[in-house]
């Protein structure tokens, strides 16, 4: 890939960096080679992002022709927005805090440069603040009142970059410029980049070693290069065309902001922000089901002043959840009222709302994977043994599992498919994991995932590789319905 520099003027770059061409912002705009150029990254270095000025229109074309702007117009944006800057301060407090804690005076500006400051003890906060606000130098500045506060982060110019810096900038340019992927990589020609995030340190994943190899197989045979990314790598969302993610997700953490920069960046994603959204928190699930009159087991939204409906209205045991409880964990049963009050003190420490449904014991839950609105899987998934979760929680931290019985679809009950599906379809047209339960002849949707389970030996026992070739079918034809309505 075309590393392109734009500045004001290509004099103003006094930096000895090999692998990018230096042109200026008129050049760029204006010259035809710029326009047919394919598969180029574009650092926008002029002075000036303000709406409809020359800096703005450096990203904007560089976004129409395909190319990939840092900084894109969406940050160029976000770098403009007062209650944006103040969330991310109080996103940050921590880290703000205890980077300041040693500095005498009330004022600080932290010169970043590709994400990094010359000041080691610097790097965590200056990466933190390029994961928001991705421009190749940034300026954040920040006061002490009570506390420190980050005031304002503005993009700087080459020119303001201290000859000191020189040699530091330079290293850390040609590093940012350098392609990441080898040549033994590049022996075939693919037509698409797919980033997979994933988190090797997870104890639960959503897909285990070998599922992971599987899908990057099954990209290549289909034309895509897919490449395993962690969370360090935010800062190169924007070199693919698609991102999946395999990590566990939540809204407060580093998997949402991927999902949301990619698609700020236009990237095909899932999962995607707004079913991260939807599908990590069970308040909302359980309106939108209700709502839409899909079956749930009997359920109460519960805060300090309603917590006798729970026993009036579901009664003993009933099962409550942290909204954003995953993986059967921030999920109790309780038996009695003590139990209900001393679990409900627990869960409003983190959550003012909590859920309590009635408790439909079953022997296994249906899981129906569907993506783009389409079954792909039907599973059963058996409760560990002698508990009434799948997953149980052993001494020393270990986790026994209820094992998981694939099938046909075509051997799955109509009714779960059905009810599975209408019950995704209200997230969106993602990738979703529905879990449903069948009592007393009513089936019952428990919840909808996002970021399904998706492991080898697993969820594929039936279709096998075809599982995993279907779901990256998917992918490249967003892509290339994508690329058809703006061709670069």
């Amino acid at each position: 890939m075309r590393n392109i520099l734009v500045l004001d003027s290509p004099e103003e770059w006094r930096l000895d960096v090999p692998g990018a061409d230096v042109v200026s912002a008129r050049q760029y705009i204006s010259s035809e080679e710029f326009r047919q150029q394919r598969n180029a990254k574009v650092f926008n270095l002029c002075k000036s992002y303000r709406y409809q000025s020359i800096g703005y229109y450096v990203s904007l074309l560089a976004a129409a022709r395909g190319h990939k702007p840092l900084p894109s117009v969406s940050t160029i944006q976000d770098l403009k927005s007062p209650p944006l800057i103040r969330v991310v301060s109080e996103d940050l407090d921590d880290l703000i805090q205890k980077s300041f804690e040693d500095i005498k005076s009330n004022s600080f500006t932290l010169s970043i440069y590709f994400g990094r400051n010359v000041a080691k003890r610097y790097d965590r906060l200056s990466a933190g603040l390029f994961d928001l606000f991705q421009a190749p130098f940034l300026r954040a500045s920040f006061e002490k009142r009570e506390r420190w506060e980050l005031r304002s982060v503005k993009p700087a110019s080459a020119t303001e970059i201290p000859s000191r810096h020189h040699p530091y900038v330079e290293d850390l340019a040609r590093q940012f410029f350098r392609s990441r992927k080898s040549s033994a990589r590049k022996e075939k020609v693919f037509s698409y980049d797919l980033a997979i995030l994933v988190n090797p340190a997870e104890e639960l994943p959503p897909s285990n070693e070998k599922a992971l190899q599987k899908f990057v197989k099954a990209a290549a045979d289909l034309g895509l290069d897919a490449e395993l990314i962690q969370k360090d790598d935010f800062g190169r969302i924007a070199e693919f065309d698609a991102l999946f993610i395999r990590e566990t997700t939540s809204v407060n953490h580093h998997t949402y902001r991927f999902a949301r920069r990619a698609k700020a960046e236009g990237l095909v994603v899932m999962d995607d922000p707004d079913s991260i959204l939807k599908c990590t928190n069970k308040i909302y699930l359980s309106e939108l089901l209700e709502h839409h009159k899909v079956r749930v087991p009997k359920t109460v939204i519960v805060h300090r002043d309603n917590a006798g409906e729970v026993i009036d209205e579901i009664g003993f045991p009933c099962v409550l959840k942290q909204p954003d409880s995953a993986f059967s964990q921030g999920v109790k049963k309780a038996r009695n009222a003590d139990e209900l009050m001393d679990l409900l003190e627990t869960f409003w420490a983190r959550s003012d709302l909590v859920i309590a449904q009635e408790f439909i014991p079953t022997e296994y839950d249906w899981r129906i994977g569907i993506i783009d609105k389409t079954p792909i899987f039907a599973c059963k998934y058996f409760m560990a043994r002698n508990h009434w979760q799948i997953l149980k929680q052993q001494g020393g931290g270990k986790l026994d599992e209820g094992r998981v019985e694939t099938m046909p679809l075509e051997e799955a009950p109509e009714e779960a498919i059905n009810i599975a599906l209408k019950a995704a379809n209200l997230i969106g047209d993602g990738l979703y994991g529905v879990d449903v339960k069948e009592a007393g002849g009513k089936w019952y949707v428990i919840e909808v995932n996002d970021n399904p389970n998706l492991d080898a030996g697993y969820e594929d026992a039936s279709l096998k590789g075809e599982l995993y070739s279907t779901i990256i079918k998917v992918f490249r034809d967003r892509i290339e319905k994508r690329k058809q309505r703006n061709p670069s």
